[in-house]
């Protein structure tokens, strides 16, 4: 009950389009905050396979 007063309470000092606006934002937000996220595992298994590249000497790689 105390949610729905509140909500009431937001809606007619806000307005309908200030706060589908809000939200709006607030999802671009969720959006860019994800990306984000998925950016920097990407870079951190780029950076994960660098390093497991084959490092055995021409050498040691003939005798095979």
């Amino acid at each position: 009950m105390g949610y729905l007063i509140i909500a009431l309470v937001v809606l007619v000092l806000f307005g309908r389009g200030k706060i589908s606006a809000m939200m709006g934002e607030m999802g671009k937000g969720i959006t860019a905050f994800k990306k984000g996220v998925n950016d920097g595992q990407q870079e951190i298994e780029e950076a994960a396979s660098e390093g497991a590249k084959d490092v055995t000497p021409d050498t040691e790689k003939d005798k095979s």
